[in-house]
């Protein structure tokens, strides 16, 4: 019986197309989207979303000066281990062909991708969007928190990577002499873009009936005093990944006492290789051969420090929703306590 797998497949950027009157170095300064591609999203997750699972698709639509205008989109397949000749490339083109045969946007600009309480800052998603970027320039991935938004409010972020990263991926350095070297940080990783939702005026029309048809008491979500599941499940993830981190740097540290200790194996050799020398020259013998040290004495393999920034990067993400949360609740309290007191 097929089953699901729980790491999604990696999204695959398509060929590079622009729309007409766009330019290539043009940034991307506002990301304006369809409400409808908004609810395609929320429908996907919904559909096919289970827990922590992540639903991916593409985004569709066309670049208007430095405003990406987010017309439509549609969702990747599940893979299952039943679909191991499924050809992401052949279905992202086939959506595309038949959408243009029915004069629907079908330029790529960009993906989207679901979130778990926030955890999406990962070496996945960085290939991914470097993938999309370096081939069409004004991509974006647009991030969708269905437990936020489940909430009562929608969380819906678009980022990009800077344009220091994307040169250090270019050159694929990411060592610590590299990253040191570029200036790159956590905070120096991912730009956030600003979204504007936009819908079409009969659309405002309907949702203004529907609001006058709602009643009162389907309003009173966001006034939820319960926070603790969600505090919780959120410093729970925070711990995790502090302790990724506090894992990484002992491996760092392990790094450079090795790398020390073997700087200093190095130049005892080499004392005594000249002592050595200095000694069969008094006694008029001929030098020893000199020899290649850095062949003798390799230097240990420095542990990648991509992966730590990405850590921090999540656990600074972590940090902005508990904050964001806290703050909220906290408001809310002091609103109840006020009532209350009014109340009695």
């Amino acid at each position: 019986m097929a089953t699901r797998k729980e790491t999604p497949s990696t999204p695959t950027a398509p060929m590079a197309s622009t729309s007409p009157g766009a330019t290539l170095d043009s940034p991307v300064k506002q990301i304006q989207i369809e409400g409808l591609v908004v609810l395609k999203m929320i429908k996907h997750y919904q559909e096919e979303g289970q827990g922590s699972e992540v639903v991916q698709g593409v985004l569709l639509g066309l670049v208007v000066e430095d405003r990406l205008e987010i017309t439509n989109c549609f969702p990747f397949p599940q893979h299952t281990e039943d679909d191991a000749d499924f050809d992401e490339v052949q279905y992202q083109m086939e959506m595309m062909r038949s959408l243009r045969h029915v004069n629907i946007d079908h330029l790529h600009v960009g993906w989207y991708q679901s979130t778990y309480y926030g955890s999406f800052v990962s070496r996945a998603l960085l290939d991914s969007q470097f993938s999309y970027q370096h081939a069409i320039e004004e991509s974006v991935v647009l991030i969708y928190d269905p437990i936020k938004t489940a909430r009562g409010s929608l969380s819906l972020k678009a980022y990009r990577l800077t344009p220091k990263l994307m040169e250090i991926c270019k050159e694929k350095d990411f060592s610590a002499e590299g990253l040191k070297k570029a200036l790159i940080g956590f905070e120096h990783m991912f730009e956030e873009v600003p979204i504007v939702i936009k819908n079409s005026h009969l659309i405002n029309v309907l949702m203004w009936e529907l609001e006058e048809k709602c009643t009162v008491a389907d309003k009173h979500e966001l006034l939820n005093l319960s926070s603790s599941n969600h505090l919780e499940k959120s410093l729970q993830l925070l711990m995790d990944r502090v302790d990724d981190m506090s894992q990484d740097i002992v491996k760092y540290n392990t790094y450079s006492r090795n790398l020390s200790k073997q700087q200093q194996q190095k130049h005892q050799y080499i004392q005594r290789r000249q002592q050595e020398n200095a000694q069969r020259q008094t006694r008029g013998e001929t030098p020893l051969p000199e020899e290649d040290v850095s062949k003798m004495f390799k230097p240990p393999q420095p542990p990648p420090r991509m992966d730590t920034l990405l850590i921090a990067g999540q656990i600074n993400n972590y940090c902005q929703n508990v904050k964001e949360f806290t703050s909220q609740n906290l408001g809310k309290l002091f609103m109840a306590e006020a009532l209350q007191g009014h109340n009695s």
